[in-house]
């Protein structure tokens, strides 16, 4: 049975992915230049590395408050604090008088940024039927990679005209902007979380520990998807530096393997809302893994650009993956509860491929590093491939026609 069209999402566009694409705006805006920030404010080179590295923690330290909120205020209202949290550490950063200041804003930034996520994540998987989950997820993320591109643009333009600092008044205007686009909005998922003394009121630890043999192991294949994800966006640039390159080049090389990527989120969502998850999880493993293992073999411009694009390529088709397995594991009952603690699974993987690259240089060349994650994403493909779900679209149409109308019984 083929998916409902797509077209059936275009009255929750604007509610699902607008805040998404003016908070991805915002952050793109900024990442450049808070290592440059830090270095203007007398911190050394591990201090600057630090601060940026206060993007992820603060994304790992919001997960589960983001869920707890989401649960007891709604995801409308998780929303309009997500926007608020992010334009007062955009504010911060700009008026950051000293590097702790500037360290502190960026953490607050960073846990902004995971209530924006778990917050669209939870809307998606209550409204959006099961045979277009795939493809509101793909799409979701292709939001966020192209608001993530444009705002490097739209910050490098007010920093030409007004200095580095612009960057940060950029993300508070997308950050203002997406206050008001939610605050005019229509909460949808009101009807969803029921009536008061329900499940909902569970705490995130209890429902992730109802859960935890789904975290411990689904959630482990995603957490390996998100390390080798994470560790392609550092492994690039610096076998880029290690051949040789300029930084220019560099950047070339980054930027392809991003539009490469950015064209394929759609593509991957829906193949996996006709023919499951898994047909999309492996081959985007696979690629990926072998990616990360061919980078060693390169030498020069052009032959790092084809590794490059192979990489956007795995990258972009699972676009979307972790949100969907997410989704499809979350329960009816305390669904932002759970995601809080799949939302830590990933963004602890994020946080942990790099780390262990960089633990593996220290005694090791960067080329064993790029091999070793490779060896782990292969076996991470292996390890989704046993527990990732089969796929019937059949009964997901059939529970769609039973969501629909019990949605239409209590409205």
């Amino acid at each position: 049975m083929a998916p409902p069209s797509f077209r059936e999402l275009r009255p929750i566009a604007v509610p699902a992915y607008g805040p998404a694409f003016l908070g991805a705006i915002g952050t793109g805006a900024i990442t450049p230049v808070v290592a440059l920030t830090a270095r203007g404010l007398g911190g050394s080179v591990g201090v600057a590395a630090l601060v940026v590295a206060l993007l992820g923690v603060g994304q790992l330290v919001g997960d589960l408050p983001a869920g707890a909120l989401a649960a007891r205020i709604g995801e409308k209202r998780t929303l309009l604090l997500g926007a608020m949290l992010e334009a007062l550490g955009g504010l911060g950063c700009l008026l950051a008088p000293n590097v702790v200041v500037l360290a502190g804003s960026v953490l607050v930034i960073g846990m902004a940024g995971s209530v924006f996520s778990l917050a669209r994540q939870s809307y998606l998987a209550a409204v959006v039927p099961i045979g277009l989950r795939a493809r509101a997820m793909s799409t979701l993320g292709g939001v966020n990679r192209i608001g993530t591109f444009i705002g490097p643009f739209l910050g490098a333009l007010a920093i030409s005209q007004f200095g580095i600092k612009a960057a940060y008044a950029v993300d508070m205007v997308a950050s203002v902007a997406a206050f008001v686009l939610v605050l005019t909005i229509r909460d949808i998922t009101a009807s969803e979380r029921g009536a008061p003394g329900h499940a909902e009121r569970d705490s995130v630890l209890r429902v992730v520990a109802r859960h935890r043999r789904t975290l411990a192991t689904l959630g482990v294949g995603a957490m390996i998807l998100s390390a080798a994800r994470s560790s392609r966006t550092v492994v690039v640039p610096l076998w880029a530096a290690a051949i040789g390159l300029e930084a220019t080049h560099a950047s070339l090389v980054v930027g392809i393997s991003a539009g490469v990527d950015m064209l394929l989120f759609y593509p991957g969502g829906s193949i996996m809302d006709r023919w499951g998850r898994l047909v999309v999880a492996l081959p985007s493993m696979v690629v990926l893994g072998a990616g990360l293992i061919a980078i060693v073999f390169t030498s020069g411009f052009w032959s790092l650009v084809g590794v490059g694009c192979v990489l956007g390529v795995g990258n972009g088709i699972g676009s979307g993956l972790i949100a969907t397995l997410g989704a499809d594991a979350a329960p009816a009952s305390g669904r932002p509860q759970f995601l809080a603690g799949w939302r830590l699974m990933s963004d602890s993987g994020a946080a942990g491929g790099p780390l262990l690259m960089s633990a593996i240089t220290i005694a090791f060349p960067l080329s064993a590093a790029a091999v070793t994650m490779g060896i782990v994403t292969f076996l991470g493909a292996a390890w989704l491939r046993v527990f990732i779900p089969k796929f019937d679209p059949v009964s997901a149409s059939t529970l769609d026609r039973r969501l629909t109308a019990s949605r239409r019984t209590r409205s």
